[in-house]
């Protein structure tokens, strides 16, 4: 039995971590948020906010950015929407938005903040590569750091994101930037530690060699083609600065590191 098919034991321990193809076919990171959606909110939930739309650990808001254009009485699609934080903004904007994630635990804990904001979503427990909608469905899908870097076959999410959109719909995706991986999380000396090239992902396996979690890197150059194989047109790259006095550290973001290098890479695109 291959290890993906291996649904660990609740308290199975990390036994490694590596940069290395493994079977794996998205359900590591199912598994994954459902286990840390509790810890993963009690970390950042302050940062990211009840009913806010945060693009990146750069601090980049919506607010200001507005990459997703006039989304006021659009039709609006998250895809990996976590605790679906950024739809709850939208709502307030005036869009008809519905929120998915592949987890369902974090969807549910996300729930917590719909008294805050004094707004609710429709979630949809969803894969993104297989979304439970028509055809030509949305005016606009986005997704802030979910799906794409969690699975083996990105190429998928950008095509379901092309099949929903209405001619002329923008699909906007926030990613880990391309030189992420190159670098360790410290960035002391800020010496490359693996090929940029190195399309491995990072994983981190149990002892019975369950993949726990599996982060997929991809190249600029991969982003674009998978992107363009869908059938999408870019229009915009963005790569947020590390703003003054902001002084976070999520992972491999911080101060040090933002200050020299992209951590984010935002690729706005609509389908034609």
């Amino acid at each position: 039995m291959a290890p993906d098919a291996l649904e660990p034991a609740a308290d199975e321990d990390l036994a490694e971590v590596a940069f290395q193809h493994v079977a794996d076919d998205g359900a590591a990171g199912r598994r994954w948020w459902d286990a840390n959606a509790a810890e993963y909110l009690d970390e950042h939930g302050e940062f990211l906010g009840p009913a806010d739309f945060v693009w990146c650990p750069e601090d980049l808001r919506e607010a200001d950015a507005r990459l997703l254009g006039d989304v006021a009485g659009a039709r609006v699609l998250e895809v990996g929407a976590g605790a679906a934080q950024c739809s709850r903004w939208l709502a307030l904007q005036g869009a008809d938005v519905v929120a998915t994630d592949i987890s369902e635990a974090m969807l549910a804990a996300g729930r917590r903040y719909d008294e805050a904001a004094g707004v609710s979503v429709p979630t949809v427990v969803a894969d993104a590569r297989r979304l439970p909608f028509p055809d030509a469905t949305f005016d606009v899908v986005f997704t802030a750091f979910g799906a794409i870097p969690f699975v083996p076959d990105a190429g998928a999410v950008h095509a379901e994101a092309a099949r929903v959109l209405r001619p002329g719909g923008r699909w906007v995706c926030a990613v880990t930037h391309p030189l992420r991986w190159a670098f360790p999380d410290d960035p002391e000396g800020l010496t490359a530690i693996r090929s940029y090239f190195d399309r491995r992902p990072y994983v981190e396996l149990g002892t019975s060699g369950t993949v726990l979690y599996a982060e997929y890197h991809r190249t600029l150059g991969d982003h674009v083609a998978d992107l363009v194989g869908a059938g999408l047109v870019l229009d915009r790259v963005v790569e947020p600065e590390w703003p003054a006095g902001h002084d976070r550290t999520w992972g491999g973001w911080g101060p040090v590191r933002g200050a020299l290098l992209p951590g984010t890479a935002i690729f706005v695109s609509h389908r034609p």
